[in-house]
């Protein structure tokens, strides 16, 4: 059973995992706009990923026999000035998130609630992963010197990224 104090702290990571979701399809629509479509690609199966974690909350909250109440989410921006730009705000995005993680994880270790220690170890190595890969494509986009054929193969690579698990879905069909 979840304290309150984190079971209400983590239905909060729901709401900020959801808004992550929208965030980046807002972003994968500039890419669409910008004819840009492995920006799109890459954002869409970023907001993919954060629907899943998402719903991993919410499964943890539910085996703990708490209960993730949705909430409205805040309408993510529609523009922004560059793909630069947009991978910056994912960066700092992702920074935030982290910042919530380990503002979880403080919690769990003051409240002595070691299972939800473990479960957040899991988001906790993700961060890492997520802003390594948001700075990954800012430092290759600055390689470009934004010259229209630079970022013609950021957005190459950007297509090449392996298309994310539906989150709904289990991981392997029969």
């Amino acid at each position: 059973m979840l304290a309150k104090k984190m079971e209400t702290a983590l239905v909060h990571q729901v709401y900020e995992e959801m808004y992550s979701f929208y965030l980046y399809l807002a972003m994968a629509e500039y890419g669409i706009g910008e004819g840009m479509p492995g920006l799109h690609h890459w954002m869409r199966n970023q907001a993919l990923e954060e629907l899943s974690h998402a719903i991993k909350f919410m499964n943890y909250i539910a085996e703990k026999g708490g209960k993730a109440e949705l909430k409205a989410l805040q309408s993510p921006p529609k523009s922004w000035k560059s793909a630069k730009s947009v991978f910056e705000e994912a960066l700092k995005h992702e920074q935030h998130i982290t910042d919530c993680i380990n503002k979880l994880v403080d919690l769990a270790i003051s409240l002595k609630d070691h299972s939800t220690v473990n479960f957040l170890n899991w988001f906790v190595a993700e961060q890492v992963e997520e802003e390594a890969s948001a700075q990954g494509v800012i430092d290759m986009i600055k390689l470009t010197g934004n010259a229209p054929g630079g970022m013609f193969m950021v957005d190459r690579e950007l297509a090449a990224r392996p298309a994310a698990p539906h989150p709904l879905m289990p991981a392997t069909t029969v």
